[in-house]
């Protein structure tokens, strides 16, 4: 057997001790709730899991779709699921409920929700006053789109039950509930909203896919969809979740530096289906809308607490330490990574 000479041995060593060693996971498998997976509002998961960036990390991440993100919230709240793709909103929320969740990887600045009226109903649109009575679908009852119609009676003194709404998920069951007249409006996203515009069904009356839209609605920085698990979840597996980050934030960058193409390209064909160049307009529409780095800032968390203060029994007068609801450590690791 031939022994390698004293200083090669030592300078072996030495080598092997200054590489840094690969930071083993807590849970290689993680299961990602989220209501509606096809919408824009979520693409960056998609493309994270697309683009082979999870499995880059180590990681084994199930997704289980939802018809909208309260039912995701549902899923992590039950343990079904370890980390929900969803709206800020709920982790404001689940602080007030004294449930301590923490947002980790920021996915839109622009919640990108629109509220549609059929061509009657948006005629005589002047102010959310004139929803009084109507029939409003949104992708489930609780989520962001409901948030969303509440946040807009609010701003006029109205209560949520001012309106009926009525769950229609996040694909074709929501077009199909506006053509066949079962809602005079919808909150929803796109690509939803895109082909309900251009079939003529609906009219854009608030628009949160551009800057204009969201200062109208939100009033400055905002936090809308974004990873978020217990914080419990996140404490016990720091590694799993800087993992999680890290291949977010390859996403995140993806969508920056390449063409509308390159993304559509990427996603799964029957997100699209026999109609391309519809998707496309409506992701143009949403592009603006994206995190441009994962991070989160204090200033975004203080509109959304806002919004909620204004409706919501559960937040309104509470005190909330928005400091505790969102975690950029991981983020700023995977920056480091891969910028």
């Amino acid at each position: 057997m031939h022994r390698l000479p004293v200083r090669a041995a030592a300078l072996l060593i030495a080598v092997a001790a200054a590489a840094p060693a690969a930071e083993k996971l807590e849970q290689p498998k993680v299961v990602v709730a989220v209501g509606g997976k096809s919408l824009f509002y979520y693409l960056p998961l998609t493309l994270a899991e697309r683009l082979g960036y999870f499995k880059d990390e180590g990681l084994d991440v199930q997704i289980a779709d939802f018809p909208g993100g309260a039912k995701a919230l549902q899923a992590m709240v039950g343990g079904s699921a370890d980390v929900v793709s969803g709206a800020f909103e709920h982790v404001v929320d689940m602080h007030a409920k004294g449930i301590e969740v923490q947002e980790f990887v920021l996915q839109d600045r622009y919640s990108g929700i629109v509220l549609g009226l059929t061509k009657a109903k948006a005629a005589s649109y002047k102010s959310p006053k004139d929803l009084r009575g109507l029939k409003i679908g949104v992708t489930a009852p609780g989520s962001s789109t409901n948030i969303f119609v509440n946040a807009l009676l609010a701003r006029d003194g109205l209560a949520p039950d001012t309106v009926s709404i009525i769950g229609v998920g996040a694909s074709s069951g929501a077009v199909a509930a506006v053509q066949k007249g079962q809602v005079e409006g919808i909150s929803n996203l796109d690509p939803v909203i895109t082909r309900l515009e251009k079939g003529g069904d609906i009219v854009a009356v608030v628009d949160t896919r551009t800057p204009k839209g969201m200062q109208e609605v939100y009033g400055g920085a905002y936090a809308a969809g974004c990873l978020y698990a217990r914080t419990e979840f996140l404490r016990k597996n720091p590694n799993t979740a800087a993992a999680m980050a890290s291949a977010m934030v390859r996403a995140l960058l993806f969508l920056q530096k390449s063409t509308p193409d390159q993304v559509i390209a990427t996603v799964p064909p029957e997100y699209y289906g026999d109609d391309k160049e519809t998707y496309k307009a409506a992701f143009l529409k949403n592009k603006d809308g994206y995190s441009a780095d994962g991070r989160m800032s204090i200033e975004a968390a203080e509109h959304v607490y806002k919004i909620l203060d204004a409706f919501e029994p559960a937040v309104k007068g509470k005190k909330i330490d928005l400091k505790q609801t969102f975690d950029n450590r991981f983020v700023e690791t995977a920056l480091r990574k891969h910028k």
